[in-house]
């Protein structure tokens, strides 16, 4: 499944460049795509996972960014 999201807190190019890195990490991502310029986070992963993969991906970005926020 291939979902984009709104994404609020992205402060620069390089911090949305790290987040994307780390987030192509979590298990079960298939790709993950952070834009600044667009200020959205597109997420493919397996449809039967897609929301814990999510809620994963949405926990570490907090983490690494307290601003971060994806809005669904």
């Amino acid at each position: 499944m291939k979902k984009s999201f709104k994404v609020n807190g992205i402060d620069c190019p390089n911090c949305a460049a790290k987040l994307e890195r780390a987030i192509q990490k979590v298990d079960g991502v298939e790709d993950a795509v952070v834009s600044y310029a667009t200020a959205k986070l597109t997420l493919i992963a397996p449809d039967e996972k897609f929301d814990a993969v999510l809620e994963e991906v949405c926990a570490l970005a907090h983490k690494m960014e307290p601003d971060w926020v994806v809005v669904r």
